[in-house]
C-alpha cells in the first residue's frame, strides 16, 4: 500500500532552484510540458517547438511550425496544449487552427495526424495514454485513441443528468427541508448568474487519476453560466454539476482523489471550490486576496496530491501598469488548509510567468517559464522546523507557516493537535521560511523570512524586522532557500542567483558588506552527490566536509533533512533522502526510514514498517546490521507515524498519525537513559513519579547503583516525602536484579550492577529504610516502618504487631492496625498475634477481623486458665509451632511428661528432646528408649542399639546390634553384660556365618546388575546359590538380550537411512559436475579413455563401455538416448586415431 502523507505539521522548504534567463528561443511562450526520461522542458511558441534543458540552458531541438504552415508566420498563432508522450518518443501538440501534430523526438519529424475545421480550444491525454479528449470550436469533444483513430464525438452541452442520476426516494424535496435561518435565505429564488466578464468561455478538460473519469468545464449555452460535467472512458455522461454562481473556468481532477478543483467568486470572498464525481460541492477554502482582487489563471496538483498550485493576477491593475501576479502552493491537513509558499513577481510584463506546470516524477518540483523567456525550476522538501535545544529551558517548539501566521505549540507544557496551536504570530504578508535560534539558552526564539524580503525576528520580550538588499534578493521570487539563526543579529543564508549559489551573512544594515557573500559553485549542473562543507561564520569560509582518515566524506544523494550527531566520539552528518534512504556520512545505513531526529546521544527513527527505533549513538555497534539491540530500543507504531519533536530532558517523543492527530509515546530507551540520569544525580523524586506513571519496576532506584542508594537514603526519604510512595516502593521490591534482566544497559559493565552489600536484597533495603526512618522521625514514618517488616524475605510479623501494640492508646494504633491488615491476610495475622501470647493484641486483631466473637473468645478465655507455660504451650501446638510447644510444656512439671512423650513421638522431635532434659535423669531414658524404637522402626537398628547402650539398656542394644549383624558392637556390647564364654563364642559363630551368607547374596547381585554374567555364575556355585539362576540371573539375561536387540535394530536402520542418502547426494554431485563441463570436453575426453583402452588393453568396444558403466556411477549408459550412444556415435564419426602426447591434454 501506498500512503501520501499530508503535511500536518510540516512545511516546504526550498532545496534547491536552477534558473535560466539567457534562452534564445524565438516567439513567446504558449504552454509547455516536462520529458519524464530526460527532465528537460518541452515548449511551443507561435513559431516553434524547442526543447532545452532548465539546468545547463542548453538547447537540444527546434522544430519549426510555420515552415509547413501549420502556423502563420505572422505570430497570430495559438497553440492550445503540447503533451510528451515517452511510449512514442514524440510529443503531441495541438493549435487552435484545428490542427494535432505529432513531433517525433528521435527523427526530428513534424507530421499533421488529424484536423479539425471548426478548430480547436483544448486537448488532454488520459494519465495512462491511451486516449485523448480534444474539445472543438463546435462546443464537442472529440475521443481518439493513442493512435488517433476516433472513438466517438459528443457535444459538450446535454440535457441529460447522466448516467448517475440521483434517485428520488419520496422524502421530499431539497427546499422542503430544514436549513435553519441562513439556510432559508440562501435557498429564496436566486437567478442563475452567467459567466464572468473576463471568463474566456472555453472549455477545460481535466481527468482522474486512474483515467477512468474525466471532467468538462464549459459555459452553458442556455443561461451562459459555467457547467461541470462528467465523463467515463468510453464518453458517456455520468453527472452533471448542479448550478454554481460564480463558478470560474478552472478545473483540476486531484490525482489520487475524488475531488475536483476549481474556483469560485462569492459576494464577499473568492475560495477555491472543491467537487465530487457527481458533481455536487465538497468542501472549500478562501484565497487571502479581497473578493475584486485577484482572478485565477490556473490551478496545478502535483502528482502526489500534496499540493495544489494556485497561480493568479491582478484583476484590475494600476493605470499604465501590468498586473501583479501570484502563485501559491497550499496544503491540507486535518480539512485545514495551509498556505505553505508564496512567490510574488512583481508587475514587470516579461517576468511574468506564461506557462507553468509540476514535474511528473518528482512531485515537489515546479516549472515555470516566464514570457520574457527565462526559465525556472523550484525543488522543495518536506521539513519540520522545531526549536534544537538540548536544556530544560527549551519548550520543544514547532511552527507551522500558514500564509501569513505561524502556528506555534510549545510541546513541553502541551500536545495540540493542528490546525490548532499553543499561540500564532501574525506577520503582514505570507511567510515562506521559519528557523530558530541556535544558541543556548535562547532557541525558544524564532524568524521568519517573508515573501517581500524581510527578517521578522521574535526574540525574548522583543521583536523587529530585517530588510534584505535587494542585490541578495534581486529582482526574482524565493532566491533565500536556506536560513540559520547563529547569533544575536547574524544570519547565514544560501541564495541561489542567476549564474551562482552564494552563502551570505545578513545583519541588520543598510547594505551587503562584499565580504559577506562567498560564492559557493557557479553554475549548477546536474546534482550526482552533495558536497558537505564546514562552515566558519566569522571569516565566512568553507572547507571540505574530512573524516578521522582525511577523506572528503560526501552523500551519494541529495538528502531533504540533514542534522549532526556523535557517533563513537566522531562527528558525523546523517542525511535522509526523499527515497527514504538514511546516510551516515558516505554510508548508507537503512533504506526505509519515514523520518529521524537526533537527540542527545540517541537516533530515534520512524521506519516504513511501522516501528520506531531509539538507536544509542555512544554504542559503537549502534548501527551495525548484526548489534543485538535490546528490546527497549524497537517499539512498535501506528502505520504511517512520523516524529514530530522530541521534548528535551523529558521522556516524551511526539508522533504525527497520518490522518493528522498527534500521539506522544514514551519509548523506553528514552525513558530508561532519563531515569538513569536523573539516577545519578541523584533526583529520586523525579525518578520515582516518572517510574510510576510509566509502569517502570521500582526496583531499578536501588538495581542502578546499589552503593550510591543506601549511602543516601536519607535524601531519597526527604525527596519522596511521600508514606504511600515509599510503602509502594516497598512493597515492589524483589530479589531479581533488574539491571540484567528488566532493564539491561549496553553500557554497562555486570560488576556495577552488583549488590552493595551481602546478603538478600530485601533485607538489605528494609534494614536500611527501617533503621533511617526511626532515625528520623518513626512516628511519622510508623506505616513505612511496619511495610519495611513484612516485606522482608522472612516476615517479622510479630515485630510488626508489637510496634502496633506499643502505639495502643494512640490514634494511630487503630490506623496502624488497619494497614498491617491490608498487607496481610487477617487470619495469618491472627496468627501471629495468638504466637505474641498478648492476649490483648489478639483481641485487638481479632476485633478488625471479619471473625465471629463465638470462635475465639471461648479458647481465648480457656487459655487464661491455664498454668502460664502449659498456656504458651497450648497457643504454640495450635499454631503447629511443636518445637516451641515442646520446649514449654518441658517447662509445666514432670505432671505433664506423658504428654510430652506423645507429643514427642506423633511429632518425632526425639532430638529436641533429648536436649531438654540431662543424660542421668529418667527423663532421658524413657526418651532415648522410644527413640530407639523408632530407629528400628526406621531400618536403623545400629543408631537405635547405639542410644540403647548409652542409656543403660544393654541387653535391648545386644538385639539391635544383632539384627543390623554389627558383629563389632555386639561383641563390645557382650562383653559389656557380661555374656558367658561359650555363649560368646556361640554368638560370634552365629554372626560369621550370617555375615558370609549375607556378603555372598549381595555379591552375586551387584555382579548382575554390573553384567558380569561369567563371574555371576562362579559365585553361584561356589556358595551353591543355584536358586538365584531362576529369580535374578535368567530374567536379568533375558531383558540384557532384548535391550541390545532393540539398540542394533535402530542402529541398521539408520545406517541405511543415512547410506541412501548418501547415494543421492553422490548422484546430484556427480550430475552437476556433468553440467559444470560441456558436453563436448566430456565426450572428447571419453574418446581418449577409450582409445587409450583399445590401444593397451585390445578390449572390444563393447566391453570397455560396459566397464566404464559401472564404473564411472556419476553416468547413466542406458536408453536410446543414453551418454553411451552419444560416445559410440562420436567415436565412430572419428576415423583419425591419436597421435602419441594427445591423451588428457
Amino acid at each position: 500500500c501506498t500512503f501520501f502523507h499530508l503535511p500536518k505539521m510540516r512545511n516546504l522548504s526550498l532545496l534547491q532552484r536552477f534558473s535560466c534567463v539567457e534562452l534564445s528561443i524565438p516567439g513567446s511562450p504558449q504552454c509547455l510540458t516536462i520529458r519524464s526520461e530526460t527532465g528537460t522542458v518541452l515548449v511551443a511558441s507561435e513559431l516553434a517547438i524547442t526543447e532545452f534543458d532548465p539546468r545547463t540552458e542548453e538547447v537540444y531541438k527546434e522544430v519549426s511550425l510555420t515552415a509547413d504552415d501549420y502556423l502563420p508566420e505572422d505570430g497570430s498563432g495559438v497553440v492550445v496544449a503540447i503533451q510528451d508522450l515517452p511510449d512514442q518518443e514524440s510529443v503531441c501538440v495541438a493549435t487552435a487552427s484545428g490542427d494535432v501534430l505529432l513531433y517525433n523526438l528521435n527523427t526530428s519529424q513534424l507530421e499533421c495526424v488529424g484536423s479539425v475545421e471548426s478548430g480547436l480550444t483544448g486537448m488532454m491525454w488520459s494519465p495512462d495514454q491511451e486516449l485523448v479528449t480534444l474539445t472543438t470550436g463546435q462546443e464537442t469533444i472529440i475521443m481518439m485513441t493513442k493512435d488517433f483513430e476516433p472513438i466517438t464525438e459528443v457535444a459538450i452541452n446535454q440535457d441529460d443528468f447522466g448516467e448517475d442520476k440521483f434517485i428520488t426516494v419520496g422524502w421530499g424535496k431539497k427546499e422542503t427541508q430544514f436549513h435553519g435561518s441562513e439556510g432559508k435565505r440562501s435557498l429564496a429564488f436566486q437567478p442563475v448568474q452567467p459567466a464572468l466578464p473576463w471568463d474566456d468561455r472555453k472549455p477545460r478538460i481535466t481527468w482522474r487519476g486512474d483515467g477512468q473519469l474525466f471532467a468538462v468545464s464549459a459555459v452553458c449555452p442556455q443561461t451562459g453560466a459555467r457547467k461541470v460535467r462528467i465523463w467515463n472512458r468510453e464518453c458517456v455522461l455520468q453527472a452533471t454539476s448542479e448550478v454554481v454562481n460564480g463558478l470560474e473556468q478552472l478545473l483540476c481532477w486531484k490525482p489520487s482523489g475524488s475531488l475536483i478543483a476549481s474556483t469560485q467568486r462569492h459576494p464577499n470572498k473568492h475560495s477555491v471550490v472543491f467537487m465530487e464525481k457527481n458533481g455536487l460541492l465538497h468542501g472549500d477554502f478562501t484565497l487571502p486576496f479581497g473578493k475584486e482582487q485577484v482572478k485565477v489563471k490556473e490551478l496545478l496538483w502535483n502528482s502526489d496530491s500534496t499540493v495544489l498550485a494556485v497561480w493568479m493576477e491582478d484583476l484590475k491593475p494600476r493605470e499604465n501598469d501590468h498586473p501583479n501576479t501570484y502563485i501559491q502552493l497550499w496544503t491540507v491537513g486535518n480539512y485545514h488548509w495551509y498556505l505553505k509558499q508564496s512567490l510574488h513577481f512583481g508587475n514587470e510584463a516579461l517576468r511574468a510567468p506564461a506557462c507553468v506546470c509540476w514535474d511528473p516524477e518528482k512531485p515537489l518540483r515546479l516549472h515555470l517559464l516566464t514570457r520574457g523567456w527565462a526559465s525556472y525550476t523550484y525543488n522543495w522538501g518536506w521539513s519540520t522546523q522545531r526549536s534544537h535545544g538540548n536544556d530544560c529551558h527549551d519548550n520543544a517548539n514547532v511552527a507551522v507557516i500558514d500564509g501569513d501566521k505561524i502556528l506555534v505549540t510549545t510541546f513541553r507544557q502541551c500536545v495540540i493537535p493542528p490546525p490548532m496551536c499553543a499561540f500564532e504570530l501574525q506577520l503582514p504578508v505570507p511567510v515562506n521560511l521559519v528557523t530558530f535560534h541556535s544558541q543556548a539558552q535562547r532557541t525558544n526564539e524564532l524568524a521568519a523570512l517573508t515573501a517581500d524580503g524581510h527578517i521578522y525576528v521574535y526574540g525574548q520580550g522583543e521583536s523587529y524586522n530585517l530588510k534584505l538588499d535587494s542585490n541578495i534578493t534581486g529582482e526574482e521570487p524565493l532566491t533565500l532557500c536556506l536560513l540559520l539563526w547563529l547569533s544575536e543579529d547574524l544570519f547565514l543564508a544560501v541564495a541561489h542567483g542567476r549564474h551562482l549559489t552564494r552563502l551570505l551573512k545578513l545583519t541588520p544594515s543598510d547594505s551587503q558588506d562584499p565580504k559577506d557573500t562567498l560564492e559557493i559553485s557557479t553554475h549548477i549542473k546536474t546534482a550526482v552527490n552533495a558536497r558537505l562543507f564546514h562552515t566558519d561564520s566569522s571569516e565566512l569560509s568553507l572547507t571540505e566536509w574530512k573524516d578521522s582518515t582525511g577523506n572528503m566524506i560526501n552523500f551519494p544523494r541529495p538528502c531533504v533533512q540533514t542534522a549532526l550527531c556523535t557517533l563513537s566520539g566522531e562527528e558525523h552528518l546523517i542525511g535522509l533522502t526523499e527515497r527514504s534512504h538514511l546516510y551516515i556520512g558516505d554510508s548508507l545505513v537503512a533504506s526505509n526510514i519515514s523520518s529521524f531526529v537526533v537527540y542527545d546521544d540517541f537516533l530515534l527513527l520512524t521506519t516504513h514498517s511501522h516501528m520506531c527505533h531509539c538507536l544509542n549513538l555512544s554504542l559503537q555497534s549502534a548501527l551495525s546490521s548484526d548489534a543485538n539491540q535490546n528490546d527497549e530500543t524497537v517499539r512498535k507504531v501506528e502505520r504511517g507515524s512520523r516524529i514530530v519533536s522530541v521534548v528535551p530532558q523529558d521522556t516524551r517523543l511526539i508522533l504525527q498519525m497520518p490522518r493528522g492527530n498527534l500521539e506522544t509515546i514514551h519509548h523506553r530507551a528514552l525513558v530508561l537513559a532519563q531515569l538513569r540520569k536523573w539516577l545519578d544525580r541523584l533526583r529520586f523524586k523525579d525518578a520515582f513519579e516518572c517510574m510510576r506513571k510509566l509502569r517502570i519496576n521500582l526496583n531499578l532506584i536501588y538495581d542502578h547503583n546499589p552503593t550510591v542508594f543506601l549511602d543516601n537514603i536519607e535524601m531519597f526519604l526527604k525527596q519522596i516525602d511521600s508514606i504511600n510512595y515509599i510503602n509502594l516502593f516497598l512493597t515492589e521490591l524483589k530479589e531479581e536484579d533488574t539491571t540484567t534482566t528488566m532493564y539491561p544497559c549496553p553500557s554497562r559493565s555486570a560488576s556495577s550492577s552488583a549488590s552493595g552489600k551481602g546478603g538478600k536484597k530485601v533485607d538489605i533495603i528494609c534494614d536500611a529504610l527501617q533503621s533511617t526512618m526511626e532515625t528520623l522521625d518513626p512516628q511519622k514514618y510508623c506505616l513505612c516502618i511496619l511495610t519495611s517488616h513484612v516485606r522482608k524475605t522472612t516476615p517479622e510479623l510479630e515485630i510488626a504487631l508489637q510496634k502496633v501494640h506499643e502505639l495502643r492508646g494512640d490514634a494511630s494504633a487503630e490506623e496502624a492496625l488497619k494497614y498491617l491488615l491490608f498487607l496481610v491476610n487477617v487470619n495469618e495475622l491472627y496468627e501471629h498475634s495468638l504466637g505474641t501470647y498478648d492476649f490483648d493484641l489478639v483481641l485487638m486483631v481479632a476485633e478488625k477481623s471479619q471473625k465471629d466473637p463465638k470462635e475465639y473468645l471461648p479458647f481465648l478465655n480457656m487459655l487464661k486458665t491455664l498454668e502460664p507455660s502449659y498456656q504458651r504451650y497450648t497457643i504454640d501446638k495450635h499454631l503447629k509451632r511443636y518445637r516451641k510447644a515442646l520446649l514449654h510444656l518441658s517447662n509445666s512439671g514432670e505432671e505433664h511428661f506423658t504428654e510430652l512423650l506423645s507429643l514427642v513421638k506423633d511429632q518425632r522431635l526425639y532430638s529436641d528432646a533429648l536436649e531438654l532434659y540431662p543424660s542421668d535423669s529418667e527423663q532421658y531414658k524413657t526418651l532415648s528408649v522410644a527413640y530407639a524404637e523408632h530407629l528400628v522402626e526406621q531400618q536403623q537398628a545400629e543408631q537405635a542399639g547405639l542410644l540403647l547402650w548409652r542409656c543403660g539398656e544393654n541387653a535391648r542394644a545386644l538385639q539391635a546390634f544383632i539384627s543390623c549383624t554389627s558383629w563389632r558392637n555386639t561383641l563390645a556390647v557382650a562383653t559389656h553384660i557380661p555374656l558367658p564364654p561359650e555363649q560368646l563364642a556361640l554368638l560370634a559363630r552365629d554372626l560369621a556365618g550370617r555375615d558370609l551368607c549375607h556378603d555372598c547374596e549381595e555379591a552375586i547381585s551387584a555382579l548382575i546388575q554390573g553384567a558380569a554374567w561369567e563371574e555371576a555364575l562362579r559365585l553361584i556355585y561356589l556358595y551353591n546359590r543355584q536358586d538365584i539362576i531362576e529369580t535374578d540371573l535368567k530374567s536379568a539375561l533375558l531383558d540384557a538380550h532384548s535391550n541390545q536387540t532393540s539398540f542394533l535394530e535402530s542402529q541398521k536402520a539408520l545406517f541405511i537411512r543415512h547410506k541412501n542418502r548418501l547415494a543421492v547426494v553422490r548422484e546430484l554431485k556427480a550430475k552437476a559436475r556433468l553440467e559444470l563441463f560441456g558436453k563436448q570436453e566430456i565426450l572428447i575426453r571419453f574418446i581418449y579413455i577409450i582409445r587409450f583402452f583399445q590401444r593397451h588393453c585390445m578390449c572390444p568396444l563393447e566391453e570397455i563401455l560396459h566397464s566404464l558403466e559401472f564404473c564411472c556411477f556419476s553416468l547413466q549408459f542406458t536408453g536410446p538416448n543414453s551418454t553411451a550412444n552419444s560416445i559410440m556415435a562420436s567415436f565412430q564419426q572419428r576415423p583419425a586415431v591419436p597421435q602419441q602426447g594427445e591423451y588428457f591434454q
